[in-house]
């Protein structure tokens, strides 16, 4: 092939098109004065560009994130923030304190070697409001174990704590559910302690369980223990109160 060039003052051209039969796709053209010194570059169809050539892509941007969503007006829940109801422990709960139980017996204050004393507690389901954890909240107290220490270094647990034998439809000593036998004379500290089962309402109706138990013990309920012997009198104690066992 013959080119002819045409010396003129010397400048400088270049381009990014320089299509040649779809093969060249930039050429730059320098003329000196005194010669011509042309370049190009020849990309095969379909070839990428350098990334920091002529046209070279640009990377892909991120998507950006959707629009977070609005609040509805006409939503009460509008502009508040839900908070969940705090776990509550028994130390969390330790300035409520339900109140202490009853106890009695029978004989009053007495008992008999071999025979059925009978020990009777009570206690009821108690609610106490107050702050918790800067909640107004109540606290329910149900009692749930009796716990009977008969001062011989025995105890013995109920879920209740018992009942006269007179109200029980009983004889006197007769056994009971919270009865116990002494086997020697003696005066006894009887003690009892009843186990509550705590829960909480926060407001809403529903009461929520506390783990574990709340402990409250009455004690200083003394019993005498004494021995029944038998004899045959001629006369009463009222009519003759120096006879045998008067």
């Amino acid at each position: 092939m013959l080119v002819g060039v045409l010396l003129g003052p010397a400048a400088h051209a270049s381009g990014d098109d320089c299509d040649i039969t779809g093969w060249q796709t930039s050429c730059d053209v320098a003329n000196s004065g005194s010669q011509v010194d042309i370049t190009a570059g020849l990309d095969r169809p379909g070839t990428p560009r350098p990334d920091n050539g002529p046209g070279a892509a640009r990377p892909s941007e991120p998507d950006p994130a959707p629009p977070e969503p609005g609040c509805d007006e006409g939503d009460p829940r509008c502009g508040f923030i839900v908070v969940g109801v705090p776990d509550v422990t028994l130390a969390d709960i330790a300035s409520f304190r339900p109140a202490a139980p009853t106890l009695t017996g029978e004989p009053t204050g007495f008992g008999v070697v071999g025979m059925p004393t009978n020990l009777v507690a009570e206690a009821s389901e108690q609610r106490l409001t107050g702050t918790l954890l800067g909640w107004d909240v109540t606290v329910r107290f149900v009692p749930a174990a009796f716990v009977f220490d008969h001062g011989d270094g025995t105890t013995a647990t109920a879920t209740t704590g018992g009942a006269s034998w007179e109200r029980l439809g009983q004889a006197q000593f007769s056994p009971t559910a919270t009865s116990h036998v002494y086997r020697e004379r003696g005066t006894y500290p009887v003690a009892v302690t009843v186990q509550y089962a705590a829960s909480v309402d926060f407001g809403s109706g529903t009461w929520r369980p506390v783990p574990g138990r709340v402990s409250v013990t009455t004690a200083g309920y003394d019993v005498r223990v004494v021995e029944v012997r038998t004899a045959l009198v001629d006369r009463t104690c009222a009519e003759d109160p120096s006879g045998p066992g008067c």
